[in-house]
């Protein structure tokens, strides 16, 4: 039992590595070699935890989304809150994490998602798979506040969110390119208009 805790932690370890290495070069540019050296596991033994460098990138995927979905969930919880100021509270996240230098809190999606969507199936589906995960919850913090009448939407809160997704995913890109904030303060004004919310 303590063999099969010591392998979940290593396996653990070589992926927490990886996301601030891989958020910073993205996925394709860096090799194997600089992941297990960093994370201090030989080379020999990266096979016995993921079958081929397409495998471990899945699993770094499937790895992210499930801390950044878990994450989402707190946010949209937060006591004390309305679900419309839940939901600006988890965009501000977005900005505060997508405009920052770590690389460690980089979003694996915006970074990802146009290098490997073409080269990996495995990989494209791990990051559908993670960003409906996220379209979902926002979905569900949108028709909260609806019913609790905090905001409302013209038209579907499915269609809605899987607008703002898109907004938010392309201000990132954007931001990028630009090396400015100025997407962001686009993203978060439509994102208040869509909501039908006040400006803040």
């Amino acid at each position: 039992m303590a063999q099969a805790s010591s392998n979940t932690d290593v396996r653990q370890g070589i992926l927490d590595t990886a996301h601030t290495i891989v958020g910073a070069k993205g996925f394709s540019g860096v090799g194997l070699n600089e992941i297990l050296v960093a994370a201090r596991v030989p080379k020999g033994s990266f096979y016995h935890y993921f079958g081929s460098k397409e495998a471990f990138g899945e699993a770094l995927l499937a790895d992210y989304f499930a801390a950044y979905l878990a994450d989402i969930d707190a946010t949209l919880a937060e006591p004390g809150l309305s679900h419309a100021e839940r939901l600006m509270t988890y965009w501000r996240k977005w900005q505060a994490t997508q405009g920052s230098i770590d690389h460690q809190r980089k979003c694996l999606a915006v970074k990802l998602a146009a290098e490997v969507s073409d080269l990996s199936e495995p990989m494209r589906l791990a990051l559908k798979a993670g960003t409906a995960g996220i379209i979902a919850r926002v979905t569900g913090a949108i028709e909260a506040g609806m019913a609790e009448g905090s905001l409302r939407v013209e038209g579907s809160a499915q269609d809605t969110a899987e607008m703002l997704y898109h907004v938010w995913l392309g201000a990132s890109l954007m931001a990028k390119i630009e090396r400015a904030d100025a997407p962001f303060v686009a993203a978060m004004a439509t994102t208040r208009r869509v909501l039908n919310l006040q400006p803040s």
